[in-house]
């Protein structure tokens, strides 16, 4: 660290706030490897202030009226369409990311602003009218309460957009935990929401590590927990909340798929497997990981990829000619690395080797190449584990069937895409293959807004996918109430109706 260093705390309260724990994480600038900020961990007495917070300010806001809620949040609209480059910028500072990819994360996270905006059509109830003699029954959907959500490191601003605005619209208060390795954006969306108007304790951050963590999963005032990251600790989250009583949505990793068909476009079939495989240096959930080229494609398709991922300029985020930036920690850059060094000797045709690489004048930055593995076999490290960088893996099948068994067999069941001109393929395929988001002639099917997102199989904990209507149901909960009054003919209060008697 220099003395240059900043450091952040939390927000709780409609205020920033210091770190009083002691402790503190290094953040990185993956381009060159320098710790740029020092970021405070949270201790549980910290968690359970922002807890406080928030049950505190759930008393107005869960009770405020709709019109209130979507005034803010289009004033909130309006103040993130207005910073969306300062937004861009911090991400590309702290995650690394090419400042197009950070531009787009915004976008995609405004999606989910701009539904949460129209919220008043989302929570309309139901009514029955004389479902029996002066008997009506109405359904409605009220807020949960205090909820949080614990978001990963590589979409520091759009997963955090994922949960929150949609929760506040529908009347709860949130507490935000972000990755400790990229906290900058969550903090200016936390300014913003208070510049737009959001009042105080509505909307809550703490930045920490495993202690704040599992403060959230056990607090008694936290009805409810979302959270994006890999399947082993989504799976810790689901079991550990749950049995704390809450409701659960907990996004885990994935290792997705694309079926290439024989009579496929080729060209457009490499331009996808490039662009999703190895865009914002594969450190997506849906980044596609595997492509199965079926029948006699595969020669032809992996020089195709080969020639594209040659030309692809690796440098940092911050140069408007980068296409794809570094890893965002140097021990995360290893661990790419070695799935690439151990592949020939599980069986795998090593066509690009991107470990060693590095940028000149950024030397101690967390740089990798592209890798490019032919032959995979489906019992290797490189295909079995979630990689999370920029690998991709070429796995050969024979026919359509042979190819959707292999994908149907992987644990995860995240996103997966088809390649081909075949529309009644196309149709068995979205039918047949066991994952929760289908893409034709589509490498990353990440859902609009106004539709939910999530995998199936281990990719997933829970019975809600994030955002779009399962989003709404996720945040609030059923109430039915049926009702019975008395016609005035039958008594009490004369209101000057005549008698029918």
């Amino acid at each position: 660290m220099t003395s240059e260093t900043r450091t952040v705390g939390h927000w709780i309260g409609g205020r920033a706030v210091e770190g009083a724990s002691g402790a503190y994480g290094p953040v990185t600038d993956p381009a060159t490897g320098e710790v740029t900020t020092r970021v405070a961990l949270a201790s549980a007495e910290e968690v359970d202030a922002a807890v406080a917070a928030a049950k505190d300010a759930y008393a107005s806001w869960g009770t405020s009226s709709l019109a209130t809620r979507t005034s803010v949040l289009f004033a909130y609209r309006a103040l993130l369409d207005a910073r969306r480059e300062e937004l861009a910028r911090l991400i590309t500072a702290e995650h690394g990311k090419v400042h197009a990819d950070a531009l787009g994360e915004v976008a995609r996270g405004l999606e989910i602003v701009e539904l949460a905006c129209g919220i008043t059509t989302q929570l309309k109830g139901e009514l029955s009218t004389q479902v029996s003699n002066r008997v009506d029954v109405a359904a409605i959907r009220q807020p949960l309460g205090v909820v949080a959500g614990i978001t990963p490191f590589n979409f520091p601003a759009m997963v955090p957009m994922w949960m929150f605005p949609l929760a506040i619209a529908c009347g709860n208060t949130f507490v935000l935990k972000p990755s400790e390795k990229d906290p900058s954006a969550a903090l200016l969306l936390a300014e913003l929401a208070a510049e737009a108007g959001l009042p105080e304790g509505v909307l809550n951050v703490v930045n920490g590590d495993r202690v704040a963590v599992e403060r959230l999963l056990e607090h008694p005032d936290v009805a409810a927990v979302s959270f994006v990251g890999s399947t082993p600790i989504a799976r810790h989250i689901h079991a550990t909340a749950s049995a704390h009583g809450k409701r659960v949505q907990a996004l885990g990793g994935a290792k997705n798929h694309m079926l290439v068909l024989p009579d496929a476009d080729l060209d457009a079939a490499a331009d996808a497997a490039v662009s999703a495989a190895y865009g914002s240096a594969g450190e997506r959930c849906m980044a596609v990981s595997a492509v199965v080229a079926v029948g006699d494609t595969g020669d032809a398709l992996v020089a195709k990829i080969r020639d594209r991922a040659e030309k692809i300029k690796i440098g940092p985020g911050s140069d408007p000619t980068s296409e794809m930036g570094p890893l965002i920690t140097a021990e995360h850059r290893d661990r790419v690395a070695s799935y690439v060094a151990g592949a020939a000797a599980q069986g795998a045709d090593v066509v690009l080797d991107g470990t060693g690489f590095t940028v000149e004048g950024y030397e101690k930055g967390h740089w990798i190449g592209l890798s490019l593995l032919d032959k995979v076999s489906p019992e290797s490290d490189a295909y079995r584990d979630e990689i999370f960088g920029p690998v991709l893996c070429v796995l050969r099948a024979e026919t359509y069937e042979e190819g959707v068994a292999l994908i149907n067999a992987s644990p995860w069941g995240n996103g997966t895409a088809v390649f081909t001109r075949d529309g009644g393929a196309a149709r068995r395929f979205q039918l047949e293959v066991q994952a929760g988001m289908v893409g034709v002639n589509v490498p990353i099917p990440v859902p609009v807004g106004y539709h939910s997102f999530g995998g199936w199989k281990d990719s997933l904990f829970g019975d809600h996918h994030i955002y779009g209507n399962d989003g709404v149901h996720f945040y609030t909960r059923g109430k039915v109430v049926t009702t019975r009054w008395p016609d005035p003919e039958d008594g009490g209060v004369d209101l000057g109706f005549p008698s029918h008697k």
